[in-house]
């Protein structure tokens, strides 16, 4: 089968090419979009990020160049109009899970960092600054958290932080039962943020998801919490954060993801002046850190993704059950 693998890094050639069950690879660095949907033409398949598009004109186009294979490289599919797609005989497969731990673990990172100031301390040193003023942290253990989505991700997220020896509560429509026998108390949404001390999110964006932190819902929050975002940057109102942090609501804010990414994450834009404006306010406050949607990069997680893509994709062309296909 020939696939175009669209928003390719040097690691995604080195992974997909490692662990490719013999289909003709063509790489685009470019993410899909309207602009370059003639590179899709002869090719059977394309293989999607995160930050491809695939709406219903995008669709279109692909079926008309002879495509009948979505391969997603990721867990989420907000990006893909899966009615269209259903509509147009368009297959859609995804990767449900790529090591969890990868991602969990990156958020425990980010909120040790946070605390701790650890990024500061090791630039303070550097400059011969030895000075502790300003590093001051507060102990996890003992701690409430608010894990907010308790699916793969947020099951591994709660037995690193119960080993902390962390408070924790949550919040999920769909509670999952090994957790709940284990002692995990299910809240409101309003409930688990109002007392936490760090809140985290680990939830796929669906529309009821959409913009879940915003307005609202930040005034539940205790002041000088702590929130972290590893899922989809769209779970946050980003303005409203702003706002939040401006005004000494929130303590610390840690972000592997933002709704706007598209245009930044995952390139090189150190030589030219960033242009949005929500980011570069983001940046600029002291008690924030931002990742580049890092969550999931071990190499681990990188050998699950090429190795499920081609199952899924070897299923695909031999008419077994795909057992990764996503319906409306």
């Amino acid at each position: 089968m020939k696939i175009a693998v669209f928003s390719t890094c040097s690691y995604d050639e080195e992974f997909l090419e490692k662990y490719n069950t013999d289909h003709e690879l063509i790489f685009f660095k470019q993410a899909l979009d309207y602009d370059n949907l003639s590179l899709t033409k002869g090719c059977d398949a394309v293989c999607l990020f995160v930050n491809d598009q695939a709406n219903g004109q995008i669709l279109s186009a692909l079926a008309e160049n002879g495509v009948k294979l979505i391969l997603l490289r990721c867990a989420g599919f907000n990006n893909v109009d899966l009615e269209v797609a259903e509509e147009l005989g368009i297959s859609i497969l995804r990767v449900p899970a790529y090591s969890p731990e990868a991602v969990a673990e990156h958020a425990i990172a980010m909120i040790m960092t946070l605390n701790r100031k650890t990024h500061k301390a090791y630039n303070r040193i550097r400059e011969g600054n030895f000075s502790l003023e300003g590093l001051m942290g507060f102990n996890l253990h003992s701690s409430k958290v608010a894990l907010i989505g308790t699916g793969n991700i947020g099951k591994v997220m709660y037995r690193i932080l119960k080993g902390f020896g962390c408070q924790i509560s949550a919040y999920d429509p769909y509670p999952d039962l090994e957790l709940r026998s284990d002692g995990l108390k299910y809240a409101s949404l309003e409930e688990v943020l109002k007392d936490a001390d760090i809140v985290t999110l680990h939830c796929p964006l669906t529309e009821q998801s959409f913009h879940m932190i915003n307005g609202q819902t930040l005034r539940y929050f205790k002041k000088g919490a702590m929130l972290i975002n590893t899922s989809r940057g769209a779970l946050i109102q980003t303005s409203a954060v702003i706002t939040s942090l401006k005004s000494g609501g929130l303590g610390s804010l840690g972000l592997d993801v933002y709704e706007q990414e598209s245009g930044l994450f995952f390139r090189n834009l150190s030589e030219k002046v960033i242009q949005d404006d929500l980011i570069a306010r983001l940046i600029s406050f002291p008690n924030v850190l931002i990742s580049s949607h890092q969550g999931f990069f071990t190499r681990e997680a990188m050998r699950q993704i090429a190795e499920t893509t081609f199952s899924n994709a070897d299923a695909y062309v031999s008419g077994k059950i795909l057992v990764n296909e996503i319906k409306p």
